[in-house]
């Protein structure tokens, strides 16, 4: 009997799947050309939530990452209980920063811990922001200078061409706690009845300076060096002692 001669049929080999890579959330969602104009506008819209959120999940982690590390360097004499240093250049503004390299107080957190230290009153310790002389500035929510850098270029590239115009960054650090018996604070607030301004006039006595521009000069970024802030709302014209340097018209001093 003849040998069978027909060829075996060939079979396709089998193509190897890449990983996906995550991509942003954002960018799953295309803006359609045309259409109706509901469709345009809701894919706009949910364009824009996948980006904030995104931006909200980050800042939610920067901020966890702070509180272990304040919570880990408690009452460390090195960093002041930052959990990282941060450095200033010959003209006192902030150079960089770097981990503490100090061994840790603590070497575990408890969950709850961090969730309730990265959502009080202080949740922006140890966190860094960046302010530009356009009057742009974000607050304290990233981990390091490098981090905050590459956002301040971000910036710079997108309103003004990739040209460095001297902007800056600033840290958030942890406050000394400030004894029982020390120094009275100020009044938190006080109504003026007599002052003989319009309210326009009155909230002109702020001081018009940009955040970058008051910390690089050492003044507080918030009042710039005035140590009240003025307002005026339902009729009454107020002085507030500043929240931020509580009073004293000073810039924060890091560990």
């Amino acid at each position: 009997m003849a040998a069978n001669t027909s060829t075996a049929r060939r079979r396709a080999a089998a193509r190897r799947r890449t990983t996906a890579s995550r991509k942003h959330p954002g960018s799953r969602v295309k803006i359609p050309k045309g259409g109706p104009l509901h469709a345009r506008m809701a894919a706009w819209a949910v364009l824009r939530i996948g980006v904030k959120f995104a931006d909200h999940r980050d800042v939610i982690r920067s901020r966890k990452d702070a509180a272990i590390l304040r919570a880990t360097h408690q009452g460390c004499p090195k960093c002041g209980g930052n959990g990282q240093i941060f450095t200033k250049g010959k003209n006192g503004e902030f150079s960089g920063s770097k981990p503490c390299p100090a061994k840790p107080t603590r070497e575990t957190v408890s969950r709850w811990e961090i969730n309730k230290a990265a959502r009080s009153i202080e949740k922006n310790t140890g966190l860094i922001g960046w302010s530009c002389p356009c009057g742009k500035k974000e607050k304290p929510r990233y981990r390091d200078a490098k981090s905050a850098t590459a956002a301040l270029r971000t910036h710079e590239r997108a309103k003004h061409g990739g040209t460095t115009v001297g902007g800056t960054w600033y840290a958030q650090t942890a406050q000394p706690a400030v004894p029982a018996q020390g120094k009275a604070q100020p009044a938190v607030s006080k109504v003026v009845t007599d002052s003989g301004m319009t309210d326009q006039q009155w909230i002109k006595q702020n001081k018009g300076m940009s955040p970058g521009k008051a910390v690089s000069q050492g003044l507080c970024w918030k009042c710039a060096g005035n140590g009240k802030l003025h307002g005026a709302h339902g009729g009454q014209q107020i002085v507030v002692v500043c929240d931020e340097c509580q009073g004293n018209g000073k810039a924060r001093k890091s560990a």
